[in-house]
């Protein structure tokens, strides 16, 4: 799947991922109001249109970009009607020819987290029939169980020709309270560290461990690239981190959220891509799907909120792009 989404990514020149994050208070009034009359103000009517509003922005920008990221989280809030609009809007942007990263976050143990895989990138069997539930390319995985709960996945991964990508450091603003924690880790002799026990040891972020566990199980993965499909999640908002994990897991495909509404820049991602500017994706979620209520897409107005969004994802290009001009790549 990694091979695939390279391809798509050099045939776009756009190394972006939209996410698809929709929130009542991003849907221009007409929508809401319109599935309000056709199906009450209810979960139904949220979720109507929820998809409406996607809807819209995927036709006006799936030539423009290689993948999309749903967040589960804005479709569950919904209930069942929430559910079906996400694997709705998963099947459409397939349908349009995009990669879907599945923003799931899931991470447990044994038959439950293959149970996960199972819903988000495999078959189950029902009868003597196997079905698709959700069917994503890739999905964000959290790590903190440890390979118990990475494992699964990974099985699946190999069995469907899919992908993940695994919560290395994340961009939001505590993510330091657990991430940046030093720990201990054993090096090879003649490393600089307090030894103990004829053992060299050294303080290193718990992010870097993380790391370097993903480079481990990229090897389970690997495509024709040179990368996996065991990827990584590092933020935009962190680049000095984006730096030294690029070097840590010089095989796993970064997906970089934090671009735009969080904070994040051009000229912060490019550490985290390598020097045939391939590596790594960008999120932008909120700072596209919304953008019509950005003052800079102010023009656009609610009536035409897709076609705000299409110019969003215009100048992200141009921004990314001229990032790497300044620097020669």
């Amino acid at each position: 799947m990694i091979d695939k989404l390279i391809e798509k990514i050099q045939k776009t020149g756009a190394p972006i991922v939209v996410g698809l994050d929709p929130m009542l208070k991003f849907i221009p009034d007409h929508i809401l109001k319109q599935a309000f009359v056709e199906k009450g103000e209810t979960l139904e009517g949220a979720a109507e249109a929820v998809w409406q509003f996607n809807k819209a922005i995927i036709d006006q920008i799936a030539d423009l970009i290689p993948a999309v990221k749903p967040q589960i989280a804005m479709y569950e809030q919904f209930g069942v009607p929430g559910l079906s609009v996400f694997q709705k809007t998963v099947a459409y942007c397939k349908e349009k020819g995009l990669i879907v990263i599945g923003d799931i976050k899931r991470g447990d143990i044994g038959s439950t987290s293959a149970a996960y895989a199972t819903a988000h990138l495999g078959k189950v069997k029902v009868g003597n029939s196997l079905c698709t539930a959700f069917d994503e390319d890739f999905v964000t995985v959290n790590p903190y169980l440890g390979s118990d709960g990475v494992q699964p996945f990974i099985d699946v991964c190999k069995e469907e020709q899919k992908g993940i990508f695994i919560l290395v450091k994340t961009s939001n603003p505590s993510s330091g309270e657990f991430q940046d924690r030093l720990i201990k880790s054993g090096v090879t002799a003649g490393a600089t560290g307090a030894q103990a026990g004829g053992i060299f040891f050294e303080d290193k972020p718990l992010y870097e461990a993380v790391g370097e566990k993903v480079a481990e199980w990229s090897a389970q993965c690997m495509g024709a690239n040179g990368y996996s499909s065991i990827g990584a999640v590092v933020g935009a908002t962190y680049p000095e981190q984006g730096r030294i994990l690029r070097k840590v897991m010089p095989h796993s495909f970064i997906l970089v959220p934090g671009y735009g509404a969080q904070g994040g820049t051009g000229k912060d991602l490019i550490h985290f891509f390598d020097e045939n500017r391939l590596g790594a994706i960008v999120n932008s979620s909120r700072g596209i799907i919304a953008a019509y209520q950005n003052e800079n897409y102010a023009k656009f107005g609610p009536e035409h909120f897709a076609d705000a969004s299409r110019q969003a994802v215009v100048d992200m290009i141009a921004d990314i792009d001229q990032a790497f001009a300044g620097v020669g790549r």
